[in-house]
Formats: structure tokens, sequence, C-alpha cells
């Protein structure tokens, strides 16, 4: 990962968001030259408005996620994505040319400057595509283990953007109960007796995953290990694989020594401040222009199902501190008439009309900024659970408690890297994501966060 506040973007990400962002400049730079150097409009002109449209475009891209990390993107997913980031950014960057005299000339080229993006990346991607293709900068990975842990280690690896390729398996210890001799694109378990150093000097390797989840009793090669590490090859356990492709942090591998003796958990009094100063500046803002929203949201509930009209229902927040989490009604007032707490389920027949549609485009979620506002939640981190959930999760998940080390957020990372779910395997692997944002927290994260959960509401993408 490259550090950026923190170590939440990856390096792939953030190149693909430069070189976005740099085929959209030129484009409006070229689409000036062609269709109007002959009035002669000077390439100094046109410059502000271009970096304006790649900032608008790059913007789009991250809330529509064009640049996610993690999944595979096929030149149909590209282009899809980028035709509907230019299809939302060509209003947007019309208004905004036309709040400056400068802007008035890049209107007219508007239009042809996002064809020409559009070719653009297509084009970039079809040349990418081809030199990844031949084996040209591919990042080159040694697996040590060939159990199930690195068979999955290489289900991963081979599922996510072609960025790195297996070159293959070290085998260790009584983990590897499956042994793998050989796998789809040439990558086979080397013998037990050969040289770690010498396979990674010989094939070139950049990085070095220990996939064996039992580590006792002298199975893993630590010396070879270490003289990997002398030699500048990257060495990571399980933890920090899926850390670093996915975001997450998966329990079932992980171990309080990598979480003790390991970086991130940033609770100083500079990040504590800047978080605190975002929550409130971006809460009030939101507060003023989602009030029309708001005060329809109240009428349409009052007008189905009378009062109240508000939903006040206790949670739990930081360091397990219970407080009153506010939302609009989106069920029935019967809901839970026998008092026993249960899981809203995606189509549960308790949540009204209006209330599904509330849930859908996260309205009822609205009124938690004043939550925000006072100091109980954040705008980006875990969401709260009922105290009834979390007794039972603590207890039948390892770690959970940890998500309670800072605030409950409006919005979260799991809530946008995991579909809606609601049973005791959900609340796992949405942990995995919580630990993650736990660990990883930044302003820079919060805002990436903050983009992406545009697009989860305009796609409508699950409930909470």
């Amino acid at each position: 990962m490259l550090s950026l506040s923190r170590r939440q973007f990856s390096a792939g990400a953030l190149t693909e968001m430069a070189v976005f962002a740099a085929c959209c400049t030129a484009t409006m730079l070229l689409a000036a030259f062609l269709h109007l150097g002959h009035y002669g409009v000077s390439s100094d002109s046109i410059l502000v408005p271009a970096v304006q449209f790649a900032l608008v475009m790059t913007g789009l891209g991250v809330v529509f996620g064009l640049f996610r990390v993690g999944e595979p993107k096929s030149l149909t997913v590209v282009f899809t994505r980028t035709a509907i980031v230019l299809l939302v950014g060509f209003p947007i960057a019309h208004l905004w040319f036309g709040l400056d005299s400068a802007g008035l000339v890049a209107r007219e080229v508007l239009g042809s400057a996002s064809l020409y993006a559009l070719a653009g990346v297509v084009f970039i991607r079809t040349g990418i595509s081809a030199v990844l293709s031949s084996g040209v900068g591919l990042q080159r990975i040694l697996i040590v283990g060939t159990g199930a842990e690195a068979r999955a280690v290489e289900a991963v690896i081979n599922q996510g953007p072609r960025r790195s390729v297996v070159v293959g398996f070290y085998p260790v210890g009584p983990d590897d109960d499956r042994p793998i001799t050989r796998v789809p694109g040439g990558a086979s378990a080397f013998p037990r007796t050969a040289d770690l150093p010498g396979i990674a000097e010989r094939f070139k390797v950049d990085e070095v995953i220990v996939a064996v989840r039992e580590q006792r009793g002298g199975v893993l090669p630590i010396r070879g290990l270490l003289e990997c590490r002398a030699q500048g090859v990257r060495v990571r356990d399980l933890s920090a694989f899926y850390e670093r492709v996915r975001g997450e942090v998966p329990i079932e591998s992980l171990k309080a020594s990598w979480l003790i003796y390991g970086d991130g958990f940033a609770q100083n009094a500079t990040r504590s401040f800047t978080k605190r100063t975002f929550d409130i500046t971006l809460s009030l803002v939101l507060l003023v222009l989602a009030l029309p929203v708001m005060l329809l949201a109240a009428v349409l509930i009052f007008l189905e199902s009378g009062a109240p009209v508000f939903f006040m229902q206790e949670r739990v927040g930081r360091s397990g501190r219970p407080f009153l989490c506010v939302k609009f009604r989106s069920m029935r007032t019967d809901a839970e008439g026998d008092g026993v707490a249960r899981w809203a389920t995606e189509n549960d027949s308790r949540v009204t009309p209006v209330g599904r549609v509330l849930r859908k485009l996260r309205i009822d979620e609205l009124p938690q900024l004043f939550n925000v506002l006072s100091g109980e939640m954040s705008l980006v981190g875990p969401r709260p659970e009922r105290p009834a959930f979390v007794s039972g999760l603590t207890e039948q998940i390892r770690f959970y408690d940890l998500r309670h080390s800072i605030k409950p957020g409006l919005t979260g990372w799991a809530q946008i890297r995991y579909a809606y779910g609601a049973s005791v395997e959900d609340s796992r692997r949405k942990l995995q994501y919580d630990l993650y944002y736990v660990k990883n927290h930044s302003l820079a994260l919060d805002v990436l966060i903050l983009m992406e959960t545009v697009r989860v509401v305009l796609l409508g993408e699950g409930a909470q």
C-alpha cells in the first residue's frame, strides 16, 4: 500500500486516478486546439478549465468505483463506468464553467472533450492490458504453504486485477494437507528441500506471502524468510496480505500480536481534532442541504402511519457506552411489540412502504447528523449496533469489541464494501472491514468512504 495519511489507497488505484486525470486534462486541451485553435484560443487560457474538468471527472470516478481496488475490471466494465462518469459529469462541468468567464470557452468543447476522454481511457486500458498480458510489469509472488490458506491466496490473486502472478508454492509443515502439484498458469510446488532465498532470486520474486495459519512448532523456514527480507523481497503474513489486497482484516487468521505490534490505530490529538472538525463542518452543510428532503420525509411518514415520525433506539457507542440513536421511523409502530430485539432483514415485512423507500435511499439515517453534531457519532465509522446484539456478537466473534474503540459512524467502510446482511456471519464479515477502518482510519479514507457512499445511495445498494 502507498501511504496517503495512512495506507488505504493502493499504488495501483492512485496510478489509475493520475492517468485518468491526465487523460481528461489532455483531451480538453486537444478539443480546444482542434475546434477553437483557429480562433486564437491558446493552451494557457484553457489550462485551468481543463484541470477543473479533470478534477470533476476524477472525483466522480471515485464515486462510481472506476478506480476501486480488489476487483477485476474488464474493458467493458471500464468503458461503462467511464461513460457513466462522463455523462453525469457533463452537466456538472457545464454549470461549473458557467460561473467564470474563463470557462465559457471550455463549454464550447466540453462535449468533444468528453468523447475524446472516453476514447482515450479505452485506448490506454487496451494498451495496459496488452503489456500486462505479456508479463511485463507484473508483481511476482511466491506463496509459502500449499494448504487451504495458500489456495485461497492464489484464488484472490487470480480473481483480482491482473497485476500479480504466482510463480510457485513453497511447502512447509502440517498445514499442507492437500499439497499442490500443478496449478493453472504454470505455478507449481517447489521441493521442500529447495533453498527459499535461491528460489526468490532465480524467479525474481517481489513478494513472499506466508499462507500458513498454524506457525508453531518450527514449521516456517525462518532463516530463509529472513534472507529473503535481507535481499529486499517483501514478506507478508495472511493478515497483511488481505489488508493490502482486499481492504479487510480476516479474523480467522488474525493474531493479537499482529494488532499489538503493527502500525495503525491512530488516536492522537491531531487526528481527533481533525476528525471532529470535519464532522461538525460537513454535518452542518449536509443538514442545510438535506433539510427539504427531511421535511418531506417527515410529512410522508406522518401521513402514512401517524406519529411518531422519529425513532429513538439505544445503540452502543465508543468504549461501549450506550446512546440514543435517532432515525426516521421506517417500520410499523408495533414492529417489536413483544420487546424482543430482531435483526432487520432486506425484505422485512415490518417496514412500511414509505419506510422502504427511505431505507433504500438512506434518508432514514439523516437525523443521525444530530448524533454527529452532539459528538455521539462520527460521519464515518463502524455502524452502531444494539446492546442486545453486541453482547452476543462479542461472545461469538473474536475481536468484535475492537470496533468500539472509535465512534460509530453514519456510514462506514463495511457499508460500501459488503452487501446488506443481518446475521452473525454477516456481522463477522463486516467486522473484517470495520477492523481495517479502525486500524487505518484517516481523513483521506473518510473522504473516500463518503464519496463511495454517494454511489451506494444512487444505485440503491443495500440498506441499513
